[in-house]
């Protein structure tokens, strides 16, 4: 069995906590080392537990927490060797034998573990997870998808999928600058709420049964406006959420737990 549970979600923190039978793992970690400590006690979880933090790249927002969190819990860091290269100087406080790199497949006891290089404005990487044939996937950080990307998650239960922002609220947002406005909307950026739907569709028709919409903005999306526009653009192509598959979203405090048996 996965144990899958998104802790945090967006801008201000992003935290995913995986377990198996043998593993128990964190993906990225952009919250303080105390916060991360009290939302893995919710679960029953103490660090001391944890087997390895896989940090999917350098942003603040996915690796605020992991310095104090390894350091205080002696825990192994993977990261792929072309992150490595931006985080030397921003992950001081990881011990020399607790930097793992990875430039392919790799596994943390039960759990297999393929990354996918994602189109991002820093070097970033997605993941697949699995464990038997149980296969969980998270894509978050990513300007657009392309083939590569979908073959790497094709066949996963539950997809936690980037729905950054509304096309008209980041047009209209008075607190961004138009060259904020160009990066996030642009190939390197951020997806959209319709570029969501559009790859939700390829998931759902090719058997996925549970999508998370994770990475909302807090100033240019809602949980409720991503929800309502991506389920009714996928109902208007005959795709019913709540028949065939479901979607949740993920928010900055813990959400759903999902199991994947």
């Amino acid at each position: 069995m996965i144990k899958v549970i998104n802790l945090s979600s967006g801008s201000d923190g992003n935290l995913t906590y995986i377990e198996t039978e043998n593993s128990r793992i964190l993906v990225d970690d952009g919250l303080s080392c105390r916060e991360t400590d009290s939302r893995l006690s919710l679960l029953g979880v103490d660090g001391k537990q944890i087997d390895a933090i896989v940090v999917s790249h350098e942003h603040s927002d996915h690796i605020k927490g992991v310095d104090m969190f390894s350091k205080k819990y002696d825990i192994p860091v993977y990261a792929h060797e072309n992150v490595w290269k931006t985080l030397d100087g921003k992950l001081n406080k990881v011990d020399e034998k607790n930097r793992r790199v990875f430039i392919d497949k790799f596994a943390i006891k039960d759990l297999e573990i393929d990354p996918v290089e994602l189109p991002h404005d820093v070097k970033c990487y997605g993941f697949a997870f699995n464990e038997g044939d149980r296969k969980v996937s998270i894509l978050t950080d990513l300007g657009h998808t392309d083939e590569k990307i979908f073959n790497s998650v094709k066949g996963s239960q539950l997809v936690y999928i980037e729905a950054n922002h509304d096309l008209n609220m980041l047009r209209n947002c008075e607190k961004y600058p138009l060259s904020l406005k160009m990066r996030i909307a642009g190939k390197n950026g951020h997806l959209s709420n319709d570029a969501s739907a559009d790859f939700i569709e390829k998931l759902v028709t090719s058997g996925t049964k549970q999508v998370v919409l994770a990475h909302l903005s807090k100033e240019n999306n809602t949980p409720e406006l991503a929800y309502n526009y991506i389920t009714s653009i996928l109902q208007n192509k005959d795709l019913i959420e709540g028949q065939t598959f479901r979607i949740d979203v993920a928010l900055t405090r813990p959400t759903t737990l999902f199991k994947l048996k």
